[in-house]
């Protein structure tokens, strides 16, 4: 004859459901997680939303006329990226001729959106004078192929072989700014290459550790994507300028102060005070592009 079970024996099998349970949430929430771990990292924007058409985009902005061109890439894998070769032009005798100009910016963008959502950042460095090369990574805007951490360094190093080779510039020409995710290629690119000079805006030290902050159960282990440029940054050899705010919401401010605390001399550091984490340039204002403009001359 089977006992009957007593109120001890129910309250014992109860707290180990109860035990079981609590463990797997956190379980089944880190294997979520680490399956939609790129779904998390990255939100594309694809063509056509937003403005594309770069006869339209070309012309006069206030003080700054443009010349926007469409540049399609291909890279190491065989995939087609879309980007935006912007230079500025002036008054001439026959319309508008290019403007003389020292440096080109080669632009990696965050992880939302699309170059389209982007250009009145180009115009600010269109006024320098500069030239500027904006990329979609691949899965973004115009271009092929789907976002992961080696796509993007490929991405990058495709848009630095083509202004080598299709536009003529020559490598201490080229300044790599990365904005947010874009610190990642940016970095990772600096240390293959030689640049001119290397501007990190409002970026992260690694994905690991912006996971932590996120999801602090979560094991790092678990956390696939690293793009670890504090471990890279002593690497890169090229001057260096760090711009945070420590107002941004997104990415800490730390982390700003963390990567240039391991950035290799020569290297500066720019507080844009009560900026978001999108509202740097606009912020920051005159002042702002007159310190990535005495950075940029000053290579």
């Amino acid at each position: 004859m089977r006992p009957r079970p007593t109120l001890r024996s129910f309250l014992l099998s109860a707290a180990r459901v109860v035990m079981v349970t609590l463990l797997l949430i956190p379980l089944v929430g880190a294997c979520s997680i680490m399956f939609f771990e790129e779904k998390l990292i990255y939100f594309p924007s694809k063509y056509p939303v937003g403005v594309w058409d770069t006869e339209r985009l070309s012309g006069w902005h206030g003080a700054v006329a443009a010349r926007v061109e469409d540049a399609w890439i291909r890279t190491e894998d065989g995939l087609q990226i879309h980007g935006w070769y912007a230079f500025p032009e002036q008054p001439d005798g026959n319309g508008r001729a290019p403007r003389p100009t020292r440096h080109v910016v080669l632009w990696f963008h965050g992880n939302a959106g699309s170059i389209a959502d982007r250009f009145d950042m180009a115009l600010g460095f269109l006024e320098f004078p500069a030239r500027v090369l904006m990329i979609d990574y691949r899965g973004y805007g115009r271009s092929e192929g789907s976002p992961s951490e080696k796509g993007l360094y490929k991405d990058a190093r495709a848009a630095w072989n083509y202004l080598l080779k299709e536009r003529g510039h020559r490598p201490e020409e080229i300044v790599l700014f990365g904005k947010s995710l874009g610190g990642g290629p940016a970095v990772q690119l600096a240390t293959e290459v030689e640049p001119g000079g290397l501007i990190v805006q409002s970026s992260f030290t690694s994905i690991p550790d912006m996971a932590s902050r996120i999801f602090p159960v979560l094991p790092r282990a678990l956390v696939r994507t690293k793009m670890d440029s504090l471990s890279k940054i002593g690497k890169v050899k090229a001057p260096k300028l760090i711009v945070h705010s420590p107002a941004d919401e997104v990415v800490p401010y730390d982390m700003g102060q963390k990567l240039y605390e391991a950035a290799a001399p020569p290297k500066a550091f720019y507080e844009v005070p009560r900026a978001g984490h999108n509202e740097t340039y606009l912020v920051g204002g005159r002042a702002y592009w007159e310190v990535l403009k005495t950075f940029v001359e000053g290579l």
